[in-house]
């Protein structure tokens, strides 16, 4: 083995244990808590609000707080006037309720109330419905492609980390009671085509190693791969990452779920790339025979 090579698969049962007792925590988090599905899959009221001038959103959050509307969701809605609040409840007068509260608590601010809807549960079903048909067929996309492009057992591999990392980022999601909207739902989408991307990357790696590398086994030819590819995940990952706490931080409310499960993503991601996705080759026998036709294989072997 090269001197400068990691050896990252000598601690793959220690991750692998690792990994097992983090997606049953998820798992738990999943099934005894649930996600905190937000007014997009739960239905609840609209509210448009037009200001004189550009709208201070983490103020009038704060002012709704301060009269009991803890829970209101807040959004820019076209032009920086346009206030968009999202509550639960099916109450009629629920929009009159919130002006007035809100001209009670700062009457400096002038603003009119355009309109009032509900949004049944119906449609939050679909979307939840619909969402979870989509992250399904992507995965079997993803399996096809790989299977085409690749082979089969590669695959199995990146299903398996793309199964871990969704599992992982809803059972944060669920354990932290972060509101699951359709923003989030966008996120863990992201999330599984940058983990893809980074899985088929060492994928790529290791597949031209056996031509390279033709008398190192496949622990060491996946070693050497990682190694060969770390700097390019780590200079993803953290600009990746540092966009992303950029937006957590100064995105306000409407992104925080968003950046912050991309956020996880990215760091469940890069991990399983490497000890989810990789295992799963040592644990199917992956050899360059599956590869390398026998015949091109063995003139391969003659060369000096």
């Amino acid at each position: 083995m090269i001197k400068s090579t990691i050896r990252f698969m000598a601690i793959r049962n220690v991750a692998f244990a690792i990994t097992v007792i983090i997606s049953l925590i998820g798992i738990g988090s999943l099934f005894v808590k649930g996600l905190n599905f937000g007014l997009d899959f739960t239905g609840g009221t609209l509210i448009e609000l037009s200001y004189e001038k550009p709208a201070n959103l983490e103020l009038i959050k704060q002012e709704l707080g301060q009269v009991g509307y803890e829970d209101a969701v807040v959004q820019s809605f076209g032009a920086s006037t346009d206030v968009l609040v999202r509550l639960a409840g099916e109450d009629p007068q629920l929009g009159n309720k919130v002006a007035d509260a809100l001209r009670k608590v700062d009457a400096e601010s002038k603003f009119e109330l355009k309109r009032v809807e509900f949004v049944g549960p119906q449609v939050g079903e679909e979307l939840r419905d619909q969402g979870g048909l989509a992250m399904l067929l992507a995965l079997g996309g993803i399996l096809l492609y790989l299977a085409f492009r690749f082979q089969w057992k590669f695959g199995l591999g990146a299903v398996a980390s793309l199964i871990h990392d969704v599992t992982v980022t809803l059972g944060i999601l669920a354990f932290f009671q972060i509101p699951f909207d359709l923003t989030v739902l966008a996120a863990v989408l992201a999330m599984i085509g940058y983990s893809l991307n980074d899985t088929i990357i060492i994928f790529d790696r290791i597949r031209e190693n056996f031509r390279v590398l033709r008398r190192a086994d496949l622990i060491e030819n996946i070693d050497v791969s990682c190694t060969q590819t770390l700097l390019r995940t780590i200079a993803t990952s953290v600009s990746t990452a540092l966009a992303l706490i950029a937006l957590l931080l100064f995105g306000g409310d409407s992104l925080h779920g968003f950046a912050l499960s991309l956020l996880v993503g990215v760091v469940v991601g890069t991990y399983s790339s490497i000890y989810i996705s990789a295992p799963v080759l040592i644990w199917l026998k992956l050899t360059s025979e599956d590869l390398i036709p026998t015949a091109n294989a063995a003139e391969a072997d003659d060369r000096p």
